[in-house]
């Protein structure tokens, strides 16, 4: 007994292993040689590929090592970015501790004069900074003729100098490179070469003031936190505040 066939449609893989009604492989490897850079601008499917464990010969380009120099490189790229992170952390926490550091050497201050001192000759160190200068206006509140204000160890700004510096709106300004004829650092300006200044606020009895942290090295620069530097700032003008006004209130 015999019977009809039905004949099925099955797509057969050609001699290149594509489907047919798909691109053959000679259609690929054509389009492949007419756009050289297809494979750059779609390293995504360089993952999904088959690749030999080895290919020889001149001028031929070797994918499997194309794709694990690309997964190095993005491995490096995520090793560098944890290496900042790490390095950042470091830093800042290094900083932290210092300004920790000086801001218990400022509160033992028993006088103005101490005060002073411990920020011109104690605070460079600690701060691992290589001068560190105090600053205030000629005019405003104190009008700077008060004689607790009249020391070596203040620098002398004419009235507005500070808003002119660091901007009206601003606390704390940073510079990568500062350009200081003395009238901040005084015989350390040589020394200076990037710089943090922080706003000291005006008192009852004293005007407006900058506290200066002056490195020779790139210490400082635009882009930098300012957080802890701010903090020190208000801490110096508190205990200006404090250390000024019984002066002032005995000499009333």
């Amino acid at each position: 007994m015999t019977g009809k066939h039905k004949d099925t449609a099955v797509k057969r893989p050609d001699t290149n292993g594509e489907a047919k009604g798909g691109p053959s492989g000679e259609e690929v490897r054509d389009y492949l040689g007419r756009h050289p850079d297809f494979l750059s601008r779609n390293p995504e499917l360089l993952e999904a590929l088959s690749t030999p464990s080895r290919w020889s010969g001149d001028g031929v380009v070797d994918m499997q090592q194309f794709m694990l120099e690309r997964l190095r490189g993005e491995i490096d790229s995520l090793r560098g970015c944890a290496q900042d992170v790490i390095e950042t952390s470091r830093t800042n926490m290094s900083t932290q501790t210092r300004v920790h550091a000086a801001v218990l050497a400022l509160l033992t201050a028993k006088d103005f004069d101490h005060l002073l001192r411990t920020i011109a000759e104690d605070l460079p160190l600690l701060l691992d900074v290589d001068v560190v200068a105090i600053c205030f206006e000629t005019g405003g509140a104190g009008g700077m003729a008060a004689t607790e204000l009249v020391s070596p160890l203040i620098r002398r700004l004419e009235a507005g100098r500070v808003d002119d510096i660091i901007g009206p709106d601003r606390d704390v300004a940073l510079f990568r490179e500062m350009a200081d004829d003395g009238a901040l650092f005084g015989g350390g300006a040589s020394l200076v070469r990037s710089a943090a200044l922080s706003r000291l606020r005006p008192g009852t009895t004293t005007p407006d003031g900058l506290l200066a942290l002056g490195s020779r090295g790139n210490t400082f620069h635009p882009g930098q936190g300012t957080d802890l530097i701010t903090f020190l700032g208000r801490v110096i003008e508190r205990c200006v505040h404090n250390l000024i006004a019984p002066i002032a209130e005995r000499d009333d």
